[in-house]
């Protein structure tokens, strides 16, 4: 009798904890071939021929695997944690997105009606801003990401310490800080600050991204789509600074049009400066998808970047 009643309060206190607690597997597999000229952040496809294709310059995005999980405290407060790594399905190997195994993730976080305070590896509040207003999606191949940066200080910080504020009927914002000794930028300390404002509601969605590293320029991008039937227009301008001082900026202006499961997305950037090249480039993108399923499509996509001609196709499924 006795050892009955431990084992239900075993299970009691089991079922207690598992209603108050949940941990979730994810993760996308995106694989197929391209030709890529004008690199890859896999850094080992941009080799100017046809070939398969995995975490490079032309695929939708990255293969990864990822963990997350979220605890409810009480009160309104909550705990949770996303640790996430990239997957080359060339060979199995790990890509680190700039960072460790668990490069494009690892981070804990706690939230509530207040807002989300988080510490760790993470994308950045410059990346959701632009993302807000992206037409892909923030695909390997946006002609924005890959001209101006997603935008100028890249997409992910590490050692980040960042708040972001509860929604305010689409209306968002969140900052975010790296501490000097943990941001070395060529052998140097230097402080960082990222920031967003985003406005997101029904067919609107604008948003104003900055970050700034000390000793460096500021970086801002400021754009704004709409959707009206099946339609959606998109523009926006940016200002980076890629390499240190060196300045790019320029306009961006795109649509798409989505017919059930079909899309076509047209996107273009044109060079206002370029003190990189020193030349003004207009790039251009033409993506198409197919969806299969909510969870799978197929898609191709040409990239004319800095006066290179890429392509690839492919499918994504994400889980």
């Amino acid at each position: 009798m006795k050892k009955t009643l431990i084992a239900l309060a075993v299970v009691g206190a089991s079922g207690a904890a598992m209603a108050q607690s949940s941990v979730t597997l994810y993760g996308v597999a995106d694989a197929g071939i391209g030709k890529i000229k004008s690199g890859s952040p896999a850094g080992n496809d941009a080799t100017n021929k046809v070939q398969f294709s995995s975490g490079s310059l032309m695929t939708n995005g990255n293969s990864r695997i990822g963990v997350r999980g979220v605890e409810d405290l009480g009160g309104g407060l909550k705990a949770g944690f996303n640790f996430e790594s990239g997957l080359d399905l060339d060979d199995g190997g790990t890509l680190g997105s700039g960072g460790g195994f668990w490069g494009r993730n690892a981070n804990l976080w706690l939230g509530g009606n207040w807002g989300t305070f988080k510490l760790g590896r993470s994308l950045n509040p410059s990346f959701y801003g632009a993302a807000a207003w992206e037409l892909t999606g923030m695909a390997n191949y946006s002609v924005i990401g890959n001209t101006y940066g997603f935008p100028g200080g890249g997409p992910r910080n590490n050692s980040q310490l960042s708040y972001k504020t509860p929604d305010f009927g689409g209306l968002s914002a969140e900052v975010a800080y790296v501490m000097k000794d943990d941001n070395v930028v060529a052998g140097v300390p230097s402080a960082k600050w990222d920031l967003n404002v985003i406005y997101a509601n029904g067919p609107v969605g604008v948003g104003l991204s900055a970050n700034k590293t000390k000793g460096d320029k500021t970086n801002f991008a400021l754009g704004g789509k709409y959707t009206f039937g099946s339609f959606t227009l998109a523009a926006a301008y940016l200002s980076a600074h890629p390499v240190a001082t060196v300045k790019r900026n320029g306009f961006a202006l795109g649509g798409t049009a989505a017919f059930g499961a079909f899309s076509l997305t047209l996107d273009v950037t044109r060079d206002t400066k370029n003190e990189i090249s020193g030349r003004k480039y207009t790039n251009g993108l033409l993506e198409a998808k197919y969806a299969l399923s909510k969870r799978t499509f197929v898609y191709g996509a040409f990239l004319r970047m800095d006066g290179n001609n890429n392509y690839g196709l492919g499918v994504r499924h994400n889980f």
